[in-house]
């Protein structure tokens, strides 16, 4: 089956003070309308949001909130599962962010003036990505250049370690599949761990090939899709642990590969030549919506929408994508 393009796709953005490197939007019902994006050694957080939740803006409106400054480049960030923004209710915020110093630290607000950051040091090289436990948001894992996958509890100590036979690329959990984490190694390797046993279960493979982002689908969780070269590749890991479609993403590598959270068939990639960003849709069959971006460093979808963020210089662009 070819990938395609979503109907229709139109686009919007919002500046930012200095050039940005990552953007995430939260993952959490409760605080679907912040965004988080990196540079400058800081984190900035902002509210984002769409005319499908206010029906009286013309399309989105963007507030920036505060910034957490780090003295740090972010290489990964993950919001977790606690955080909520309701004026009913007391604001707590959370979101945790991998340093280029192989260091991770816990980003805590009541977006009132009270922040804190706390720092988790265990990693010996780089952190290439990190997550929190997506029901209660008590257990964060991280994975790196180190061949490690590290578990940290929420009084902030090491409680695990899974030595990797290569440097960890990707780290998920899945609110569908509790006790469950997905960890994908740069060779290709992707494992699923047992998480009261500590043990791997079941292991999906490539073929070969440089492996730099994998992720796990929401909407559908027996679907595992990641970027292996130039080519993305989809598993159903319930039929066979080799790939079920691929197909090439990029004419070079392939950076990143991020599902939607509105559609079990949408997801977007990044890679190169030119830092290039595409939407892809497993139902349609037309060429896939790319776009070719100057400054690039992630992708990332909104909890319920089908809009991608996308870190592109001076500014996060916004990808709108119709189903």
């Amino acid at each position: 089956m070819e990938p395609t393009k979503v109907q229709r796709s139109v686009s919007g953005s919002f500046e930012t003070e200095g050039t940005v490197d990552l953007t995430e939007f939260s993952p959490c019902e409760g605080s679907s309308s912040l965004i988080a994006y990196c540079g400058n050694l800081r984190v900035s957080l902002g509210s984002c949001i769409f005319k499908e939740e206010d029906r009286d803006l013309p399309s989105f409106e963007y507030q920036h909130i505060r910034d957490f400054h780090l003295g740090v480049k972010v290489r990964s960030i993950a919001w977790s599962p606690s955080s909520i923004v309701d004026q009913g209710l007391q604001t707590s915020v959370q979101l945790c962010v991998a340093g280029d110093d192989n260091k991770l630290r816990l980003c805590s607000s009541d977006l009132r003036g009270t922040d804190s950051i706390q720092v988790l040091s265990g990693h010996r090289d780089f952190i290439n990505d990190v997550c929190f436990e997506s029901t209660e948001g008590n257990i964060i894992a991280s994975v790196g250049d180190d061949c490690c996958c590290r578990l940290w509890g929420d009084d902030l100590s090491q409680k695990a370690e899974f030595s990797l036979q290569n440097p960890g690329m990707s780290v998920c959990f899945n609110p569908l599949e509790p006790n469950k984490l997905m960890v994908a190694e740069k060779n290709g390797k992707i494992r699923f761990y047992d998480m009261v046993t500590q043990q791997p279960f079941m292991s999906l493979e490539t073929g070969g090939g440089t492996l730099l982002s994998a992720d796990w689908s929401v909407c559908n969780p027996s679907r595992v899709g990641a970027v292996v070269g130039g080519e993305w590749m989809i598993w159903d890991i319930t039929r066979s642990s080799y790939p079920q479609e691929r197909d090439q993403a990029h004419p070079q590598m392939g950076r990143v590969f991020r599902w939607s959270r509105a559609s079990a068939d949408l997801f977007a990639t990044l890679g190169g030549p030119q830092h290039e960003a595409k939407n892809f849709h497993l139902g349609h069959h037309q060429i896939p919506i790319s776009e070719a971006l100057p400054v690039t460093g992630s992708l990332s979808w909104h909890a319920f929408l089908p809009v991608c963020a996308v870190a592109v210089d001076t500014k996060v662009k916004l990808m709108f994508a119709e189903l």
